[in-house]
């Protein structure tokens, strides 16, 4: 899918949500009543524009017309022929698709306290006596129709959100295989270059800029993978017993490969293992190694301490010499933290700024936590504390 397409499916989604949110439907009451005169005032006095009234002279007239419309509320009369108020109230009761619509009772009998029990216990949510006070039956009817509208509200936007998730897996499809497929030839292409540039230093040098960019365009589909997966509630695990001390001196040891950084030292105590995502764990650590050999003192080792001396948890801390700007604290966990809009628009060359944020998500999914802690003495360490076991999913 190229992004003209996703560009137009964006826009339909957009439009169809506008639609949906235009197009409010009608809240329809129903009133039973087997005398017509009693109708047409009850029609007179709750018609509106946003609200359609819905007629039944009898109980089973009304029962069709519950069964195919959903019904905001039932103003019924108690005393009808072949079937009354109470036993019309009791199948509404015995039927999934009815029952659950309000009923208000309206009656021309005496005030009898047996009777009004028994209107509550068939399932009303008020009792009015004939002759009612206009203002009051309107007022109540209100309450409902606003509920109803409410309802329909919450389910057009439980809806646009549906659609919203849908476009989420279809953008993560796209940057999982369409980019991904060419990038991986990019890359590949790179390799041979290098390999056949021979001592032409020029073209190495092509050749190992185009493998740098590739690799930090890898990294940051990676990364906008992870951030859709943990939007939209599909970032999963897969624990295992992980050793943290192995799993440390692996990411050490891809770092000090690269060379050109300040010293990288690991120290261990206690029992180092868990259960864990492994490669959701190198994910994290990689993250706040590298970014300790970016933003570090040079001139300060970057130490790795693993705690394992807790029984139900392991603490792993990520520390080098520097501090933190205040300034940027509160945000540092934040998508595209650190970045301008226009450095988020047109893509920064430091990275998306969502190490951190993916960083805290997998913890976080491990029923961990990361803190910071930083000062002009003390440096900067990131403290990540992990259970032995993760919750479960």
């Amino acid at each position: 899918m190229d992004n003209n397409n996703m560009v137009g499916l964006e826009s339909g989604l957009i439009q169809r949500s506008a639609d949906t949110t235009a197009a409010v439907p009608q809240t329809k009451l129903l009133i039973v009543d087997d005398v017509e005169q009693n109708i047409v005032a009850l029609e007179a006095l709750l018609q509106r524009p946003d609200v359609e009234i819905l007629r039944a002279s009898s109980g089973s007239e009304a029962l069709e017309l519950l069964l195919g419309n959903d019904v905001a509320l039932s103003l019924i009369d108690v005393q009808m022929p072949d079937m009354d108020g109470f036993e019309l109230a009791e199948l509404m009761r015995g039927s999934p698709r009815t029952r659950h619509v309000p009923i208000i009772f309206l009656t021309a009998t005496d005030r009898n306290a047996m009777r009004t029990f028994r209107g509550y216990e068939a399932g009303a949510v008020d009792f009015l006596y004939k002759p009612f006070d206009p203002h009051i039956l309107r007022s109540k009817v209100d309450v409902f129709v606003q509920l109803q509208a409410q309802k329909l509200q919450l389910a057009q936007q439980l809806d646009a959100w549906q659609q919203i998730v849908r476009t989420n897996e279809i953008f993560t499809a796209v940057l999982g295989h369409d980019l991904r497929n060419p990038l991986a030839a990019v890359l590949a292409s790179a390799e041979l270059l290098s390999h056949l540039a021979g001592d032409d230093k020029r073209l190495l040098t092509a050749a190992q800029r185009i493998h740098a960019s590739g690799t930090r365009m890898a990294r940051m589909i990676d990364q906008v993978l992870d951030v859709a997966r943990v939007r939209s509630g599909q970032l999963t695990l897969a624990p295992t017993p992980t050793d943290a001390q192995l799993l440390c001196r692996g990411i050490i040891t891809e770092f000090e490969a690269v060379g050109g950084q300040a010293a990288l030292r690991l120290t261990a105590s206690g029992d180092t293992m868990l259960v864990a995502d492994g490669d959701r764990l190198a994910q994290v650590l990689s993250n706040l190694v590298g970014n300790a050999i970016r933003h570090g003192d040079r001139n300060e080792p970057i130490t790795v301490e693993i705690d394992g001396t807790h029984r139900h948890a392991v603490q792993i801390a990520v520390s080098n010499g520097g501090m933190v700007d205040p300034a940027i604290r509160d945000t540092l966990f934040r998508p595209f933290s650190g970045l301008s809009q226009n450095e988020v628009a047109r893509g920064s060359d430091r990275g998306l700024g969502l190490g951190l944020y993916i960083a805290q998500e997998l913890v976080n999914a491990h029923g961990g936590r990361i803190e910071l802690y930083s000062s002009i003495t003390e440096g900067t360490t990131f403290m990540i504390t992990l259970p032995r076991r993760p919750p479960p999913a």
